[in-house]
Order: C-alpha cells, then sequence, then structure tokens
C-alpha cells in the first residue's frame, strides 16, 4: 500500500510496509551515502515489519518516502508514525508531557529512525543535495498533511544535519562513546590497546579480565554463517533475560534474529562465554566487513558474574576488532563507563520539527541550554582521556 504525488519531475511516494520498497534500488542508493550502515539496509528494516517488531501493533506504523526520477529511485527516508517514544534512545518524553498537561496530543508523532537502533548514520538516501532538500521538505509535508504534533529524525550524518538546519529544523546533539583506531599510530591488538591506555586503566581492565577467568569463563567467537540456530536460539534467551531484569519487554523478535541470520548473516559476530561446560552469556556485535566498522548491539547472561559484562560487551568485541583490522567500535547509547575502555566521546545529532510555534519556541529554549550543557560536558570528559599523553 502507498500513496504518491509528483513534485515538478520526480515522484513522492509513502509506503506502508517496507517491502512496497524495492530492495536493491534502496540498497544501491545506501551504498552511494556518506554514512551508509547495516541497520539501514532493506533487509534489516523489511525484518523489522516481517517479524513484527516494528509493526502499527507494537506503535511503529511505516510511512518511508521514496523519491524517483524518470521511475528510478533517487532518495529515500525511513520514517514511522508513532503512538510512543519507546525504542528511539533520544528522549522526548518531556515534550510529550508538557502537550499533555496542555490539552494537546504529541501523539502520534512522526519519527525518522532505525527502530531500536541508536547508531548514527545517514537517514537521508539521497542521490544528491537537491533531493536530500526535497526529502526534508517531503517530511515536513507528511507531518502537516497529518496534522500531527512533530517530526523527528534521529542520528543524522553530516549532511543530513546540514539538509536540516537549512530547513529550519531545530537540532539535538547528544553522546555516544566510540572506539577508532588511531591512523597515526596504528594499534596492533588488544594489548598494544592497554598499552596506550593510562596505568590505572589499563591495570584495572587487567583485573576485571583476570577475574572473569579465575571463574571459569571463556569464550568462543562465531561469525557469520558458523552461528547456527542453536547458538541464535541460546543467544535470544539471554537476550530476553536482559529485559526481564529490567521488568520490560524484548523489542525484537526470535524471528528477526532468523531472518538476519538468512539474508544478513555476514553482518553478525556472536561471543559466548562457557563455565562448566555450557554457555552462561552472549554478546552480538553488527559489523560492516566492507568498511570495517562494529557496533555493541544486545548482550544476557543465564549465570550473572563479576565483571562478566565488560569481557562480553567491550573487551572481546574490542579484541576482535584488532585481530580482524576494523577500524571503529561503537559502544551503543550513553555510559561514560565506556571511556575507561578505551572509548571516547563523539556528539550525535537528532533534527526536530514540532507544529506549535509556542512549543517550538519553547523547545528551541531548551535545545538551546542543553547544548550548553553538552558542550560543558564533552570537555569535562575530554580533560578525562585514558590514553597516555593525549586531551581532548
Amino acid at each position: 500500500m502507498s500513496h504518491e504525488l509528483t513534485a515538478k519531475d520526480y515522484v513522492i511516494r509513502v509506503h506502508a510496509e517496507p517491502g512496497a520498497v524495492d530492495a536493491e534500488a534502496w540498497n544501491t542508493l545506501l551504498d552511494r551515502q556518506a554514512a551508509p550502515t547495516p541497520f539501514m539496509r532493506h533487509e534489516y528494516l523489511h525484518a523489522l515489519h516481517a517479524s513484527e517488531s516494528a509493526v502499527p501493533e507494537t506503535g511503529w506504523a511505516p510511512q518511508f518516502v521514496t523519491i524517483e526520477d524518470g521511475g528510478r529511485l533517487v532518495g529515500g527516508c525511513v520514517l514511522y508514525l508513532k503512538g510512543h517514544s519507546y525504542g528511539e534512545y533520544v528522549f522526548d518524553w518531556a515534550w510529550a508531557d508538557a502537550y499533555r498537561r496542555h490539552g494537546l496530543k504529541y501523539y502520534p508523532k512522526l519519527l525518522g529512525a532505525v527502530p531500536f537502533t541508536p547508531v548514527p548514520g545517514t537517514r537521508l538516501l539521497a542521490r544528491d543535495d537537491a533531493v536530500r532538500a526535497l526529502l526534508v521538505d517531503a517530511v515536513h509535508h507528511l507531518a502537516l498533511d497529518a496534522k500531527l504534533s512533530s517530526a523527528h529524525v534521529l542520528f543524522v550524518d553530516d549532511d543530513d544535519r546540514a539538509a536540516f538546519e537549512h530547513a529550519g529544523w531545530m537540532l539535538r546533539e547528544g553522546v555516544q562513546f566510540h572506539w577508532t583506531q588511531d591512523d597515526s599510530a596504528p594499534l596492533a591488538d588488544f594489548d598494544a590497546l592497554l598499552e596506550s591506555l593510562q596505568r590505572e586503566k589499563r591495570k584495572k581492565i587487567r583485573q576485571e579480565r583476570r577475574r572473569v577467568a579465575e571463574q571459569g569463563v571463556h569464550f568462543t567467537v562465531h561469525e557469520g554463517a558458523a552461528i547456527d540456530a542453536g547458538l541464535w536460539d541460546f543467544f535470544h534467551h539471554c537476550y530476553t533475560l536482559t529485559y526481564r531484569a529490567h521488568h520490560s519487554t524484548p523489542y525484537l523478535t526470535r524471528d528477526f534474529f532468523a531472518r538476519m541470520a538468512s539474508t544478513m548473516a555476514r553482518h553478525w559476530v556472536m561471543f559466548v562465554a562457557h563455565r562448566e561446560g555450557a554457555p552462561i552469556a552472549c554478546s552480538l556485535i553488527a559489523v560492516d566487513p566492507d568498511r570495517r566498522s562494529a557496533w555493541g548491539r544486545y548482550w544476557g547472561c543465564t549465570e550473572p558474574l563479576p565483571c562478566l559484562h565488560f569481557e562480553a560487551c567491550y573487551y572481546q568485541p574490542l579484541a576482535w576488532c584488532l585481530q580482524n583490522g576494523y577500524r571503529r567500535f561503537e559502544g551503543g547509547a550513553q555510559g561514560e563507563h565506556k571511556m575507561a575502555r578505551g572509548l571516547l566521546p563523539v556528539r550525535t545529532f537528532s533534527a526536530h520539527w514540532l507544529r506549535d510555534a509556542r512549543f517550538a519556541d519553547a523547545v528551541a529554549d531548551f535545545l538551546a541550554r542543553e547544548g550548553e550543557g553538552i558542550e560543558h560536558y564533552i570537555d569535562e570528559l575530554r580533560e578525562r582521556n585514558p590514553f597516555k599523553g593525549r586531551s581532548g
């Protein structure tokens, strides 16, 4: 199901399911962008929908926008009508509450994001800057025509940010923690990474790793198609336990991961912890073998042990990245404790439009003050750089 309108020589369509978009054309356009990630691939987005993880029934109603020129896909944007703010990682609960207190409806809102995936990257797939600007305009008019309270596009790249800023959208900053290989002094392996850290940081990591080993834990690493159904079953069990421990409900179904194994196997690496002959924990990272980037995604355990989380989610993946020539590892949303483990602060950006001018002015004022706070926060973090002889 889709509807369309024509803008000059372009045909703009809005699709109510990812399957209505040509997969090959979408992925080809994605590969041409400045900051593509596996999470924007058609297979990933379709799996979220087909597995009933991100569907209208769970509060994610697809409104994917595409732009065609002469029948060729030249622009695309992942959009959802959202009835809540769960699974986004850029928090606007206070905005929604302010609307409610003034007798106004905040939901549904229009959201441009990969569900449950706080990974920066290209959100506006565009042949050129002119199409990118047209996508921003299409998102704006989609929200206007539906009389929505607001539109939000999360974790945008630099090209997207410039397009939204030029169109007058408000920008919001955030902070994540990423490890990036230093081209001027590349690290060969995890031992080299440790040696590059300040003494107290290096000592703490070695103590944590030793504590895990002394508890009789060892890890196996499984890449791509070598992650069989049994491993996926164990992983999903651990994944659900993590949510249960936080009194929450898992976002992703077992079928979603089955689809990942079938259509995107090369983009996953799993680290499984064993103790006394049995698996007790695992973590899963997503990888881009072509661009040598990796993303920490999910973890869980059946037997909680001291320091096991750090080993499974940071030390094992970082060691693997270094061993395999990867240049980037993103540790996910929040968590300044990651700095002590070699991940440094990185700014993230999202773009926001609010229909009501009064609320837009109030949010703009809030974002200005929040941005100043983030600037001071990042300056403070840079003073605590964990690497030897470095600051900032």
